[in-house]
């Protein structure tokens, strides 16, 4: 399985009834000892759905937080406090005190060359009157959310060699608004191509210069 795939269609974790939930599950060849601790900050993982734009993101307490914000996938301004709880396993669960969306079940599955991580979103609890009434407010998100954690923790896999940048990533990067985190993105790329043009024209002009010598 390759780090580029993601996994929307597999069978749901155990115990999370199917009419009741989506869930995603992507990739990683980082094990599962690795992802935990990346995944356990919450403020990270919220940060990262794509579609979520924080008026406010605060911790309130041990493993509670308050988010304020507008989720773009279904064009709804939510104000929720959430209680974080550790499990199943190596994962963790975020409980929604407030909304049609129970919680969010982050699980972290071993496979022989890294791990799954697959994120469930449950809205278990709802009559079938009310699923109906209340469809507008699911949330949307979920497969964008799934993939931007994959990219996540795929360029921590490739780049956190370099010095500093779990440090810019957490402290500055994940802070931004997502439009100006991939425009961020485009920049860098940008400048490593212009700094490898810099680097082909510097070549060519002592390849010139050598053949002129010569």
């Amino acid at each position: 399985m390759s780090e580029s795939q993601i996994i929307p269609s597999a069978p749901p974790p155990v115990g999370v009834s199917v009419e009741d939930a989506a869930w995603v599950r992507v990739p990683t060849r980082l094990n599962p000892a690795e992802v935990a601790p990346l995944l356990r900050d919450t403020e990270v993982l919220l940060r990262l759905n794509p579609y979520y734009h924080f008026r406010e993101l605060r911790e309130t307490g041990t493993n509670s937080f308050h988010a304020a914000f507008e989720n773009q996938s279904n064009n709804q301004q939510l104000e929720v406090d959430v209680s974080v709880e550790s499990g199943p396993a190596d994962g963790m669960t975020l409980r929604y005190h407030s909304g049609i969306k129970r919680r969010t079940i982050v699980s972290i599955e071993p496979f022989e060359r890294g791990s799954y991580v697959v994120l469930t979103d449950d809205y278990a609890g709802l009559s079938e009157t009310e699923r109906k009434e209340r469809e507008a407010e699911v949330d949307k998100s979920l497969v964008a959310w799934g993939e931007a954690v994959r990219v996540y923790l795929l360029r921590i896999r490739r780049y956190s060699w370099i010095p500093g940048w779990r440090w810019y990533i957490r402290r500055v990067w994940i802070g931004m608004k997502p439009n100006q985190r991939r425009i961020v993105w485009l920049l860098y790329l940008i400048t490593i191509v212009e700094f490898f043009f810099f680097l082909f024209v510097i070549l060519m002009l002592n390849v010139v210069q050598l053949e002129r010598a010569l």
